[in-house]
């Protein structure tokens, strides 16, 4: 079956970075979106990263952008979150999510239904 694991999240102080990673197995996602969520205590899960099959097209949240990067290596049907200047409203789970689809648009990469399959999520915690 398909699977979805994230590693690398942990705690970290406050202007920091972190780089988390999602491992798929089960099926290849080289040619689907996949992206980053994440879910703080209490609170929606919302989008921060999303990026589509080569040419690889990257959205990002506001909240994010410029301090956050994603990443793809299709050939180890992974991708990556690189997460620089971190602070403490980035505490949160993420979640590594992978469509069926074969593209989504700055708007539609955002949405939850667009996802077929997520990972259990990680920890990241930010200390101010």
């Amino acid at each position: 079956q398909v699977q979805l694991v994230e590693s690398g999240g942990g705690l970290v102080q406050a202007g920091g970075s972190l780089k988390l990673s999602c491992a798929a197995s089960g099926r290849s996602f080289s040619t689907n979106p996949m992206s980053w969520f994440r879910q703080a205590p209490g609170k929606e899960r919302l989008f921060v990263a999303a990026v589509n099959r080569g040419p690889d097209t990257t959205y990002y949240a506001d909240s994010v952008k410029g301090r956050f990067t994603i990443s793809r290596d299709d050939a180890q049907n992974t991708v990556y979150l690189h997460m620089g200047s971190l602070k403490p409203e980035d505490t949160a789970v993420y979640f590594c999510a992978a469509s069926s689809a074969y593209f989504c648009s700055a708007y539609r990469c955002q949405a939850t239904s667009l996802y077929n399959y997520w990972g259990q999520g990680t920890q990241v915690t930010v200390s101010s």
